[in-house]
């Protein structure tokens, strides 16, 4: 669990919008960044907090953000001994907010809080899930633009969801949303495709970006491994929570149509019958507590897809 500095005066239940923000090594971007979401969020007229997960900087973000908590009450700062990726700080602060709406952004300053508002009124518009898209992105085109490009259609055709620039961070969610979301590894950026069990309506919306004012970016090529890693995770993952029953039977049916061969083809009147009938029994057994397996699976997505239902007002008599 990660340290935590906030103000004790802040009350939770009257918090609207959750900003929370991952930092690393970016002690000359905190106070401009901190500036810019309160000068975009102040108009709104409503209540809001802001999230600084540190991930174990090693300059003063975390002396320079410890400040703006002192100055601020409804500053948080969440902060990790070392550095543990963006993917866990954005899990830290989605579980530490007590928004109703959780803004997630980076940062670095190249996405624009200003966009927060139109976001927000997008989100309420029926949506679970606004994603932010940089229509003018302010990167280099050969070591961030292509492989982003390359990623985006890979993952769109893996996913089903064809998502513009699944690398921009600044998203909103509802949080009875994002907070049922497992993430873990790299997988910030798949988070529209985690939420398809749930049966998330989904936006896309263009924002700003700018280009990097301090220090350099934290990622490069070497970031694809991990990708592909997660990309085959995901693909895994929403096979079974589409149709678990019909993939477990699939592999309970195979256990057992081994255990009869097994049983048919290698008895040879040797005297092991109490092996052989050890061994089909053990089979037999584990295709049943695969089927269960995937009964129980079933179960808990057809719960959480329920819960997420909305009640169609077009539908009343």
């Amino acid at each position: 669990m990660p340290d935590t500095y906030r103000h004790d005066d802040c009350p939770g239940s009257e918090i609207e919008i959750s900003v929370i923000v991952p930092v690393f090594n970016e002690e000359e971007s905190v106070w401009p960044l901190y500036r810019a979401i309160t000068e975009a969020l102040t108009p709104m007229w409503r209540s809001y907090e802001i999230l600084l997960v540190d991930d174990g900087s090693r300059d003063a973000t975390i002396a320079r953000a410890r400040d703006i908590v002192a100055a601020d009450a409804r500053v948080s700062v969440l902060r990790f001994r070392r550095n543990y990726g963006q993917t866990a700080a954005m899990t830290a602060g989605i579980e530490h907010a007590r928004g109703r709406y959780l803004v997630t952004m980076d940062g670095d300053l190249q996405n624009d809080p200003a966009d927060i508002p139109m976001m927000i009124a997008k989100l309420e518009e029926g949506n679970d899930l606004v994603v932010g898209w940089r229509e003018k992105r302010q990167d280099k085109w050969l070591s961030r633009k292509l492989p982003s490009m390359i990623a985006n259609r890979l993952i769109g055709r893996v996913t089903g969801i064809p998502i513009r620039d699944n690398g921009c961070s600044l998203k909103v969610y509802r949080a009875d949303v994002i907070k049922r979301v497992p993430l873990y590894s790299d997988m910030h950026r798949f988070i529209p495709a985690m939420t398809i069990p749930l049966g998330a309506r989904i936006e896309q919306v263009p924002v700003r970006h700018h280009a990097r004012r301090f220090g350099a970016s934290k990622y490069g090529l070497s970031r694809i491994f991990k990708v592909v890693l997660d990309l085959i995770t995901i693909k895994s993952l929403l096979v079974f929570a589409r149709r678990p029953v019909t993939t477990f039977s699939g592999f309970a049916f195979a256990c057992l149509v081994a255990a009869a061969m097994f049983l048919v083809l290698l008895h040879d009147g040797s005297g092991h019958l109490v092996v052989e009938m050890a061994v089909f029994g053990l089979l037999a057994s584990l295709s049943v507590f695969v089927f269960l397996i995937g009964v129980v699976v079933a179960v808990i997505f057809q719960t959480k897809t329920f819960s997420m239902a909305r009640f169609d007002k077009s539908l009343e008599p």
